[in-house]
Parts: structure tokens; C-alpha cells; sequence
């Protein structure tokens, strides 16, 4: 489990077609990193296998690789965002964020405001079904807020403070790239509850449903 904060970035590479190194000197939590724990790289939750004072490799499945950015990021060389995850007693600065991405969206525009920035994303279905003005969601493994969204959800803004602008792969992001999102993990529960097993229409809660469940 993680909170959505990034605590440093790596630059991606590929080792071999099922293994990644995350470069990441200098950098403080892989002075407390052992093998076997999940670090957030990303938003994609991996395993430690080896590490030293400059990074870390992780084994990828086909299916990890299909369904999020990684693969292109390793073709890349590009910066990726890094979160050990949460322990006992963390502060959660965030919001629960369980590192299964559940698709992959893409940057739509990119425009300043004053000293912050606004970031509009597509979102695909899986995705879009839970996004909701105000809401949390995942976006390459950081917390963030939906300042707005269509009634659909498959398109949302946030808006970016200077402080998480530089201490995440924001900064790098371009118009058309893919990110890997992860919607809230509240709402994913929430319509499951209210989903009959072999429907996809949501229950109406009215008086009767309440009165029927013990609520009123």
C-alpha cells in the first residue's frame, strides 16, 4: 500500500526482457530498502530483487508491461517517480494507493496558471467510471485531485503546485504521453457494493433500500 507521495525519482532501464534497474543514487529510503519489499515506481507497485547505494531491479510480467508505460519508459531511459510503501505509523499525506494500475491515459494539454499548472488527461473506460470532481486519483504513482472532469470522466483536469511539479516527472510530461493511472481505491468498493452481481446498473438508494439494510 502507498499514499501517493513521491518520495524521490529514478531514471527506468531495461536489463532484459523481463528485468528492470531503477536508478536512483543518492537516494535516502534505499538506505532502509531490503529484497523482497515493494517500492511504487511509477504508480506500478514492484519488488525489490537486487539493490546497492545507486538503484534497484525489478522483475516485470508481460502483463505488468502490457497494461502500464513502463516498457516505453525503459525503451526510453526516462525519469520515473519512486514510493517505498507505506509502514505502520507513516503519515498518510495522500490517499490509499495500491500500485495495480488500472489503465493507461494520455496528457491532453499542458497550460501554466500564475505560478501553478493545469494538466488535462483522457482516461480510459476502467478508468473513467470513478473520477468525479474532487476526487482522488493515481496519476504516475502521485496523489492529485480532479479539479474538473466531463460527465463521463473520460476527461479531467488537476492542478499542479510548484512544490509537486518539481518533485515528480510532471515536469517532463508532454502533450500526447501516457500515464498510468489509478483510480480511488474508495470508489472501486463503493460500486462494487452497489452493483448487483449480474447488473450493471447501480442500485437506487432510496427509503426503502435504507429501511430493507438497517440504516434508517
Amino acid at each position: 500500500m502507498f499514499t501517493g507521495i513521491i518520495r524521490a525519482m529514478g531514471v527506468l532501464r531495461q536489463c532484459s526482457e523481463s528485468q528492470l534497474r531503477i536508478q536512483a543514487a543518492d537516494t535516502p529510503f534505499l538506505q532502509e530498502v531490503a529484497v523482497g519489499d515493494s517500492i511504487a515506481v511509477d504508480g506500478v507497485c514492484l519488488t525489490v530483487e537486487t539493490f546497492d547505494a545507486t538503484g534497484f531491479t525489478v522483475s516485470v510480467s508481460p502483463e505488468t508491461l502490457r497494461r502500464t508505460t513502463l516498457a516505453a519508459k525503459a525503451a526510453a531511459g526516462a525519469k520515473v517517480n519512486l514510493e517505498p510503501a507505506l509502514r505502520v505509523g507513516d503519515q498518510l499525506g495522500g490517499h490509499f494507493v495500491t500500485g495495480h494500475v488500472d489503465g493507461v491515459g494520455s496528457v491532453l494539454a499542458i497550460a501554466p496558471t500564475g505560478s501553478s499548472w493545469e494538466f488535462t488527461f483522457s482516461a480510459p473506460e476502467a478508468v473513467a467510471t470513478y473520477i468525479i470532481p474532487k476526487g482522488s486519483i493515481a496519476i504516475n504513482g502521485i496523489s492529485l485531485t480532479v479539479a474538473r472532469c466531463n460527465e463521463k470522466g473520460d476527461e479531467f483536469s488537476i492542478a499542479v503546485i510548484p512544490h509537486t511539479y518539481a518533485e515528480t516527472t510532471l515536469q517532463f510530461l508532454r502533450v500526447g504521453e501516457g500515464v498510468n493511472l489509478e483510480a480511488d481505491l474508495l470508489g472501486k468498493y463503493t460500486r462494487k457494493f452497489l452493483l448487483p452481481p449480474d447488473s450493471s446498473t447501480a442500485v437506487e438508494i432510496d427509503l426503502a433500500f435504507l429501511q430493507t439494510h438497517g440504516y434508517a
